[in-house]
């Protein structure tokens, strides 16, 4: 159980140094944002054929698609309750509008890290004592935590957020790991028949927030640049996927 808990809280601590390459690109003009958002779009939506594909091959196809349509139902809700608030909306440097979509990205990743949590925990606890399946599968997720944290950064940090604060949110997004990896290995069979569901409902959330916000925005900047960078991100993400395995 210590072990499932060290590896699930090492994956969480990963997801901070997505914020890393931020610190070597100092331009902030709307053109920035504009890519950042397009950048921020292709990752998601990479990671959410990813989620869908791994919820497949664990639950079925329904399993997967009742957690997308319950998924997108939970942004819908969330994004028209967070509008109301928008004049008073605040997340450390981020205010109104800028707040809400930093909220909303933070949300989607927070949900989508207790999927995570329970894939680390049901793979240390369904392995073969010689096996070291639960290690591989939590450096995988550790590797594909850090993109994930390139994608809060890139909401955040052009809005105006420091470097540091989008590194901790980005930790803190994914500290449903541990929270739910402990229980997961200790009640495997359960929380494997709940894997597919909660892997498509984090993958129907990336995908509403992607449509409904994100291309939206990019789409104020040049497009043929936006275009460039959103197909750009689009194959060298899955790539970086392929090597993770």
């Amino acid at each position: 159980m210590f072990t499932v808990l060290l590896w699930s809280v090492f994956s969480a601590l990963c997801t901070g140094l997505g914020a890393i390459p931020l610190l070597f690109i100092k331009a902030q003009d709307q053109a920035w944002l504009a890519r950042c958002n397009a950048v921020t779009s292709s990752l998601m939506l990479v990671a959410s054929a990813g989620l869908c594909h791994e919820g497949f091959g664990v639950g079925g196809a329904l399993a997967v698609a009742v957690g997308n349509v319950l998924g997108a139902l939970f942004m819908l809700v969330l994004d028209h309750v967070l509008r109301d608030y928008d004049p008073v909306l605040a997340l450390g440097r981020l205010q109104g509008a800028d707040a809400r979509k930093a909220l909303l990205v933070v949300s989607i990743m927070t949900v989508h890290s207790f999927a995570e949590g329970v894939g680390i925990g049901v793979s240390f606890g369904s392995q073969d004592p010689t096996s070291d399946l639960g290690v591989v599968i939590a450096s995988t997720i550790a590797a594909h935590n850090m993109p994930e944290g390139l994608a809060i950064a890139m909401v955040m940090v052009p809005r105006g957020s420091s470097i540091l604060a989008a590194a901790a949110w980005a930790v803190f997004s994914s500290l449903p790991q541990p929270i739910a990896a402990v229980p997961a290995f200790l009640f495997v069979q359960t929380f494997r028949q709940l894997l597919p569901v909660g892997l498509g409902f984090a993958s129907g959330a990336m995908i509403f927030m992607v449509f409904a916000e994100l291309l939206p925005d990019a789409r104020q900047g040049q497009s043929d640049i936006v275009v460039a960078t959103l197909m750009l991100a689009a194959g060298i993400f899955p790539a970086l996927h392929l090597f993770a395995h």
